[in-house]
């Protein structure tokens, strides 16, 4: 008898893909809210996860979790320590000039990550693994700043992710990264808003001068 395909696909899954996944479900929902414990969720998923891709051969992504590590406590740290004193950290945004400048800084980092992962490992996918390393180091650290662009940033990266994760049978995560596509467009529709209404509501100081 033909094994049903589903049972092909769990049999090929890691089983620390399963707490790894509900981790950073509950990471990207929480963060969506702007709730801290998401870098709590971000750190135990990192954990597992930095095992996982180092088992399949992802030499990147595995590294990236020890910088997503720090991270997590860096992000814990900035979104209760506001820089201006209010009771939470404000969303922010980037110039155009900004975008351009740290795309293209990274584009070479990436370009130059590749060449050398393919030359010298035996990395799966060592452009795309690259790519999706190095924008992701850049995109977190948006995060932890409330910039409202890392949205944008994440749902490019998440999209290769896809692709990147079924060709190392990563089943559960590349449906954990199609459902990220879904939590981005939601976290971007709310961080927008709340961007909108910190902008109409008066400065500190037009408050005092009022």
């Amino acid at each position: 008898m033909e094994t049903p395909a589903i049972v092909e696909v769990l049999e090929l899954t890691s089983w620390w893909e399963v707490p790894a996944v509900v981790l950073a479900i509950l990471y990207l929902v929480l963060a969506a809210r702007e709730n801290i414990w998401c870098w709590g969720a971000a750190f135990a998923s990192t954990a597992i996860y930095m095992y996982v891709f180092f088992d399949v051969n992802l030499f990147q992504e595995s590294a990236l979790q020890i910088y997503y590590l720090g991270m997590a406590v860096y992000g814990w740290y900035q979104w209760r320590r506001p820089s201006d004193q209010s009771s939470t950290l404000p969303i922010s945004t980037w110039s155009l000039k900004t975008h351009g400048a740290v795309i293209a800084a990274t584009g070479v980092v990436v370009a130059t990550s590749g060449y050398l992962l393919h030359k010298n490992t035996t990395a799966a996918l060592p452009y795309v693994d690259a790519f999706t390393t190095w924008y992701a180091v850049v995109t977190t650290y948006m995060v932890t700043k409330k910039i409202l662009e890392n949205w944008g940033y994440w749902f490019v990266i998440d999209s290769v992710s896809v692709y990147l994760y079924l060709n190392r049978e990563l089943y559960l995560t590349a449906l954990l990264f199609v459902a990220y596509l879904v939590i981005i467009v939601f976290g971007y529709l709310k961080w927008k808003k709340e961007y909108d209404q910190q902008m109409s509501k008066p400065t500190r100081e037009e408050e005092l001068s009022a």
